[in-house]
């Protein structure tokens, strides 16, 4: 199917099994906030507006700032399938990122890997990684809430800011601003967890998703490039 615009929802490619779209920054991916758009119900409304079924599966998320692909579900076979993946941490998420030049990593280490254990404190929504020493030498000690995450990082280019590809395998809440904050590297944009200019988006994008299809049990590969004025010196 070729790329369509539905108000503000792109579809990237569509078949009887699966949806990929564009989440643009700003929307949730799945919310309960009486009157607050998100895409699950974008998505069953353009499903109802084809006379289809609106059932959607909703198999992984992004954060309601940061803009990418997904894929949803358009049935219940294809989301058990596509949520086992998401657990055995074989679909392939890759995330370009913008980090200030005041951090040097690309210097010094210009890819690698970062490992944490972070615990998210419910009541504020705020993720923090525990400091390694304190899991590294006595993990026994690990507050039982505290969960591992991995993510690689690879430094692409620099122009006002530097560009970075970022792989997650694991599929923590904040993990990439947190992880790459706790590394002394904050997002540009990122007030959460770093230092934002007013109206500046999170330069975070979901760009890559690697993944089998349900049913055809064949390898899908779909990219984007970002849409957010924040990434448009790399992406014009």
């Amino acid at each position: 199917m070729n790329r369509i615009m539905v108000r503000e929802l792109e579809i990237i490619f569509e078949d009887r099994d699966i949806l990929i779209c564009r989440k643009p920054a700003g929307v949730a991916t799945q919310t309960k906030r009486l009157g607050q758009q998100d895409m699950e119900s974008l998505l069953k409304n353009y499903r109802a507006r084809k006379g289809e079924p609106p059932y959607i599966g909703v198999v992984h998320r992004l954060d309601q700032p940061v803009e990418g692909i997904m894929v949803f579900a358009k049935n219940q076979q294809a989301a058990a399938h596509l949520s086992k993946q998401v657990q055995e941490r074989v679909i392939g998420k890759y995330y370009y990122a913008l980090l200030t030049h005041a951090c040097d990593l690309y210097l010094y280490r210009p890819e690698g890997v970062l490992e944490d254990y972070l615990i998210t404190d419910k009541k504020t929504n705020f993720t923090r990684a525990i400091e390694e020493e304190e899991w590294k030498h006595t993990p026994e000690k690990l507050p039982k809430e505290a969960k591992y995450a991995k993510l690689e990082y690879k430094y692409l280019e620099s122009k006002s800011n530097s560009l970075f590809e970022i792989k997650l395998h694991t599929g923590r809440q904040h993990q990439i601003r947190v992880q790459m904050a706790h590394a002394g590297c904050p997002l540009v944009g990122d007030s959460k967890y770093g230092e934002a200019k007013d109206g500046e988006q999170l330069a975070l994008c979901s760009y890559k998703l690697e993944f089998e299809h349900p049913t055809k049990k064949v390898p899908m590969k779909f990219e984007i490039q970002p849409l957010g004025k924040v990434f448009i010196e790399f992406f014009q």
